[in-house]
């Protein structure tokens, strides 16, 4: 069915894509599926495992969620339940239960597709919102589809993980920190049920209360991965599957996904930000060469020192993920170059406060852009408050206990075994100063992971069962690496995979072009992948353009982008970084 297109711009992504991403260990229990089970083909039967947790009848209310009208609520017929499930999937009958909790949209046409379960990623991201999100950005599956989100197991309002972590006064380090937060983790009873494998029961089970055949879904980012991990356990109740921006699928462990990320987004902010800040002098002022405006950020202390780190992390990284902000990102940038002259020593408090002034009145702001600045200003207040809660704790005190939000690397720690070498870390660290300078200040190595034993594993794929899926993918994608999709497309029988060469945002569909959500619509609708594996599509104009301009790679014959992870302009960019931290002093600011 082709797709009702309703604009030439894409509206932004979820604000559920973008903030899991910003900012594992040995079962003792015995739960983890050990690779030799991995290897079954036998379905587990989730209506016969949770027993008489299967009777249960859910209690359907309207909710209000973020970003969701009075008026939508009615409109999509949005309502929550709660479900009940074993908390350990692999020994329900020990008595133990926790809570999930899903939203819903209702199908308005007669022509009823079944469910599509949604998630937005993370690990960790709420799912709830994406229901209504999918259903008023793409109306054509919400008329057939009953639209299901849901916070996963350990988040939101399904019952929460928050991990009980001891710290001494000695842990000053990050990596101590790190250490510190792991054992914490480790040794708190909930932790080792937090998995994506016991999440894919859950999952299954919804498809079992709801009385559906098949689940049909829509997963962005590590929810491509969650999804890849149902179709490997349920492949005969998987119906139409759709993975959008994909992490690591077809890989034991989600490190690869990680380990690019620091090389994409280099890539993302030289090969096309400071493109876009050139064309743009006329806003900016800073010139129409793209490596001289890169040089005047690090001359003012880049990612290292000054106002640039506070900046990048909480006002540009996170407006890489949707190339429509990228006026918000430009403007930070050009704020960084602007208070290189005027840096004052400031607390986090005061450059947040004098930043985000700055960056609302900035030339070719929108209220959109706005929007973006002050939720960011919300999220960095949090953080700033929890950093000052957990310092005032410490004072004085050789040993303080903290509840954290863990969930982010509990998940992906404990979905399949990293890299626990040392010198692995320290040497993949050394190459990211080299490689990947901008963005390699912000690295924790080692990471969590390292210090997390897992035998934990995805299940193998049955060749037999496993779906015909439709990848979606962007060719500059920061968080999960065309390369990586790429290689997934070749792992995953049958998958068709659609890429959207000069395209930076991570999260693809709806796009609002043909060529990009007409397939989308046809498989979801009517069960017809593309014709051809590979289906190469052309990027919408970056915000206040009428032209696209080719960043990066370029798109072949075959429908793949030809495009390389370190690219000529970043390999300059590097040698101008070098160069300059060997010959200049550095920036001085003022106390």
């Amino acid at each position: 069915m082709p797709h009702p297109t309703t604009g030439s711009r894409r509206s932004r992504r979820p604000a559920a894509l973008l903030t899991a991403t910003l900012v594992a260990a040995v079962l003792t229990s015995g739960t983890a599926v050990t690779p030799a089970a991995a290897a079954t083909v036998t379905e587990p039967d989730t209506a016969a495992l949770a027993a008489s947790l299967t009777n249960q009848r859910l209690s359907w209310e309207p909710c209000g969620l973020d970003g969701v009208s009075p008026e939508d609520v009615a409109d999509l017929r949005l309502a929550c339940a709660t479900v009940t499930v074993p908390r350990d999937w692999h020994n329900p009958r020990d008595g133990q239960t926790i809570q999930v909790r899903v939203s819903r949209t209702v199908a308005s046409s007669s022509d009823r597709k079944g469910i599509l379960l949604v998630n937005p990623g993370g690990p960790g991201g709420s799912g709830l919102s994406l229901a209504p999100y999918v259903a008023q950005s793409a109306p054509t599956l919400a008329e057939h589809y009953d639209v299901i989100g849901f916070d996963p197991r350990g988040v939101g309002q399904s019952t929460p993980l928050l991990c009980r972590v001891t710290y001494r006064d000695t842990d000053v380090t990050n990596d101590q920190i790190t250490q510190a937060n792991v054992a914490g983790c480790r040794s708190t009873e909930l932790t080792r049920y937090i998995t994506t494998e016991q999440t894919t029961y859950d999952m299954d089970f919804i498809r079992v209360l709801l009385g559906e055949r098949k689940l049909n879904y829509l997963g962005y980012s590590y929810g491509t991965w969650l999804g890849t991990w149902y179709a490997a356990t349920f492949g005969s109740r998987t119906g139409r599957m759709v993975l959008d921006s994909v992490a690591a699928a077809g890989s034991p462990t989600l490190q690869e996904t990680w380990d690019l990320q620091p090389f994409t987004r280099d890539r993302a902010f030289q090969e096309q930000l400071m493109p876009y800040m050139a064309r743009h002098d006329d806003l900016y002022g800073r010139g129409t060469d793209p490596m001289k405006i890169r040089e005047m950020f690090e001359r003012a202390g880049g990612t290292r020192v000054g106002m640039g780190p506070f900046m990048f992390g909480w006002f540009i990284l996170g407006a890489l993920y949707d190339t429509q902000n990228y006026p918000t990102a430009a403007a930070a940038v050009n704020t960084v170059i602007q208070y290189y002259e005027e840096w004052n020593g400031w607390t986090p408090e005061q450059i947040l406060a004098a930043a985000t002034a700055k960056l609302l009145v900035a030339p070719g702001i929108t209220a959109d852009d706005r929007a973006y600045i002050e939720q960011a200003r919300v999220t960095a207040e949090a953080a700033l408050k929890t950093q000052r809660d957990r310092s005032r704790l410490a004072q004085g005190t050789a040993e303080y206990t903290y509840d954290i939000d863990y969930v982010f690397e509990v998940i992906r720690c404990q979905d399949g075994q990293w890299n626990d070498s040392i010198g692995h870390w320290n040497a993949f660290s050394r190459r990211l100063t080299r490689d990947a300078p901008l963005v390699a200040p912000y690295l924790q190595n080692p990471p969590a992971c390292a210090y997390w034993p897992t035998s934990n594993r995805m299940p193998k794929f049955d060749k037999k069962t496993f779906p015909k899926v439709l990848m979606l993918q962007d060719e500059l994608d920061v968080a999960t690496a065309y390369e990586g999709a790429l290689a997934a497309s070749k792992k995953l029988p049958g998958a068709s995979m659609i890429s959207v060469d000069n395209e930076g945002s991570h999260g693809v569909f709806p796009y609002y072009t043909p060529c990009v959500d007409d397939p989308v619509y046809a498989y979801l609708l009517d069960g017809r992948l593309p014709a051809e594996r590979y289906t190469g599509c052309q990027a919408v104009p970056l915000p206040g353009e009428t032209a696209v301009f080719e960043v990066g790679g370029k798109l072949t014959g075959k429908g793949t982008v030809r495009t390389r992870l370190i690219t000529d302009d970043m390999r300059e960019a590097n040698r101008m970084l070098k160069r300059m931290l060997r010959t200049e002093p550095g920036p001085s600011y003022p106390e």
